[in-house]
């Protein structure tokens, strides 16, 4: 079995983990875009550009499912990734766990990038799937950038001035950019200002690996021999994992794969 995550930069690690844990005899194919990085603030039609190439040299090296590690890239370029690759390549994207979150009653906040937040992408899933629940939308400023050069002081700032525009009867958090889960305790911690009820942190992905085992008839086999190999795609030229990676507890995970070559 092969599984290929894409994204501009690191924030497919949590993803990356998620399916590592599931199937640690699983190979591995990482297609980061260092050249194009970040992807947020392009245009929808270049960063589907940029977006489709990371893809295809992900798929060139013949991968079971593709998962697109970013929810930006999910909002602009999963049609065209899917009418590319599919149906010989699954593509699953990523979407903010605003269904699971909501379904706890809240309130609840959905942190996410400047510009996802207020999107009609983002009030679309807000009103298919959090009608009652109180939500507010965090915008938090440099986050992702910051959690990408795994800068400590930048995001506890960043994470600082998202929790100060973050009601404090929130009962939960949704993690809307891929780069969050990576600090999610950073993020508990400073938003988190009672003992009861404890702050429900919803990210997507656990969802989306198991999602993508789903899609290829694969099975969860967390008892396997970590036997599956790495390989580490940098525009297209293979590589090795950025070093901020290695600083959170998903990158170093992925030093017990064997790495590819």
């Amino acid at each position: 079995m092969k599984i290929a995550l894409m994204d501009s930069g690191i924030g497919l690690l949590a993803a990356t983990a998620a399916v590592r844990r599931l199937r640690p005899d699983a190979d591995l194919v990482l297609s980061l875009d260092p050249d194009g990085m970040p992807w947020g603030p392009r245009t929808p039609e270049d960063l589907t550009e940029r977006a489709l190439a990371v893809a295809e040299a992900a798929a060139a090296h013949r991968p079971d499912a593709l998962i697109v590690g970013c929810n930006t890239a999910t909002v602009h370029a999963l049609t065209a990734l899917r009418a590319r690759l599919e149906p010989d390549l699954p593509v699953i994207g990523t979407v903010p766990a605003i269904k699971p979150a909501a379904a706890g009653g809240g309130p609840l906040a959905i942190w996410a990038t400047p510009a996802t937040t207020g999107s009609p992408y983002q009030k679309d899933l807000i009103q298919n799937f959090a009608g009652g629940v109180a939500v507010t939308e965090v915008p938090c400023w440099g986050l992702a950038e910051a959690v990408e050069r795994a800068d400590a002081t930048a995001i506890d700032a960043a994470v600082a001035a998202a929790a100060e525009l973050t009601p404090e009867n929130v009962t939960a958090v949704v993690l809307g950019c891929t780069h969050y889960e990576l600090v999610a305790e950073r993020i508990r911690a400073a938003v988190q200002r009672s003992a009861h009820p404890p702050l429900a942190l919803h990210g997507s992905a656990g969802a989306v690996a198991a999602q993508a085992l789903r899609r290829i008839g694969g099975e969860p086999a967390p008892e396997a021999p970590a036997s599956g190999s790495l390989t580490v795609l940098l525009s297209g030229r293979e590589g090795a994992l950025p070093a901020p990676a290695l600083t959170y507890a998903e990158g170093r995970l992925l030093r017990q794969v064997t790495t590819a070559g």
